[in-house]
C-alpha cells in the first residue's frame, strides 16, 4: 500500500499551479532561468512561482501561457488546452514558436501603451 501511495502522489487532480507551470517549461524544454530571461523576471521569481510561493500578475500568466503553449484556465486550474509534446528533434521549432509568441505579447503591451500615451498627449493638447 505504501508503495502505491509513493508511485502515485502526483496526479492532475493534485497539481498545483506550480506543478503545472514546472511540467510545462519541461514540455517546452526551458530550464527556469531561460523562462525567467524570456520573461523579463529574475529566476528566483520563477523558483517562487514554481513552488507556490506566489502567483504572477495577469500579464505575466498571458506572458506565460503564450510562451509555454498552454491556456490560462490549464495554468490555474488544469482545465483547457494542456501541455503539446513536440516531436523529437522539434526543439528548434518550439524555440520559434515560443519567441514568436513573446514577440507578439510585447507588441499588444507595446500598443496599449501607445494608446495610453496618445490618449494623455490629447489631453494635455486639450487643457
Amino acid at each position: 500500500m505504501a508503495d502505491t501511495l509513493e508511485e502515485n502522489w502526483y496526479t492532475n487532480e493534485n497539481a498545483t499551479f506550480g506543478d503545472r507551470l514546472v511540467a510545462a517549461r519541461e514540455a517546452c524544454q526551458l530550464t527556469p532561468k531561460a523562462l525567467a530571461k524570456r520573461m523579463g523576471v529574475a529566476a528566483k521569481t520563477v523558483e517562487k512561482w514554481e513552488n507556490d510561493l506566489s502567483e504572477p500578475r495577469a500579464n505575466k500568466l498571458q506572458m506565460l501561457s503564450g510562451i509555454l503553449n498552454v491556456s490560462i484556465p490549464w495554468l490555474l486550474t488544469g482545465e483547457g488546452q494542456d501541455i503539446e509534446v513536440m516531436p523529437e528533434g522539434s526543439t528548434d521549432i518550439m524555440n520559434l514558436l515560443t519567441e514568436v509568441r513573446s514577440l507578439r505579447f510585447e507588441m499588444v503591451s507595446a500598443a496599449e501603451r501607445l494608446a495610453i500615451l496618445e490618449k494623455r498627449l490629447k489631453q494635455v493638447a486639450q487643457a
